[in-house]
């Protein structure tokens, strides 16, 4: 990363870093450095501060919501597509280091990349700067999104159930269809399916992460028809 597009970023992001290496590390994907340097330990780390700061900004900002709510108003937020859209408005996309074939596939505008630099940039705020910066940076590119659903949303495995038993249906099923990685890392695929036969699939570090997953995509495809 140039000097100039370094210091573009550093101002989106609202941070100027003592050790820039980690602002590079955070951007750079593994395809680019297979079994090498990349963002994927800060992900992990960046995944857990985010946590944290959005659980106290909901924790302050929702004192009368019980446990179940704040959660869900969670897992939303700490979610792929909120994720991406921070990054999209902080232009990650522009910055992303990747091999050449995930770039020319697309991957500078992929949800999925863009939503794990994201993380990795937490982190990398956060080994740089201690939680403040961290801090602030969640705090001020996810206050509009807390803003945006005063209602705390429904859980999309049990939307899904609502919406498929509200036409008579059964319960929505789901199905593990692969599993790959190794036993401290599991990379799980389920399928979910209703009645009528429309399906989707999901992949996540765990069947429960992936089985909400997949229930969040079928319902986007039935509710968009």
């Amino acid at each position: 990363m140039g000097n100039a597009a370094l210091d573009d970023l550093q101002r989106s992001l609202g941070y100027r870093f003592e050790d820039p290496g980690l602002l590079g590390r955070a951007l750079t994907h593994a395809s680019l450095n297979p079994g090498g340097v990349s963002n994927e330990r800060l992900e992990f780390l960046g995944d857990r501060v985010l946590g944290l700061v959005v659980a106290d900004m909901l924790y302050r900002g929702f004192p009368d919501e019980n446990e179940g709510a704040l959660a869900r108003r969670l897992a939303a937020l700490v979610s792929r597509p909120s994720l991406a859209r921070v990054a999209e408005t902080c232009r990650l996309g522009d910055h992303l280091r990747l091999a050449d074939a995930e770039r020319d596939a697309g991957g500078r505008a992929n949800p999925a990349l863009l939503a794990n630099a994201c993380e990795a940039v937490i982190a990398a705020l956060y080994l740089d700067g201690g939680l403040a910066p961290a801090a602030r940076f969640v705090t001020a590119h996810w206050a509009t999104l807390v803003a945006e659903d005063r209602a705390p949303p429904k859980d999309p495995k049990t939307a899904l159930q609502e919406w498929a038993q509200g036409r008579g249906w059964g319960l929505p099923v789901y199905e593990e269809i692969g599993r790959e990685g190794p036993s401290h890392a599991p990379l799980f695929t389920v399928r979910v399916s209703v009645a009528d036969g429309r399906a989707a699939h999901a992949e996540g570090p765990s069947k429960r992460v992936a089985e909400r997953d997949a229930a969040a995509r079928l319902l986007d495809r039935l509710e968009a028809r």
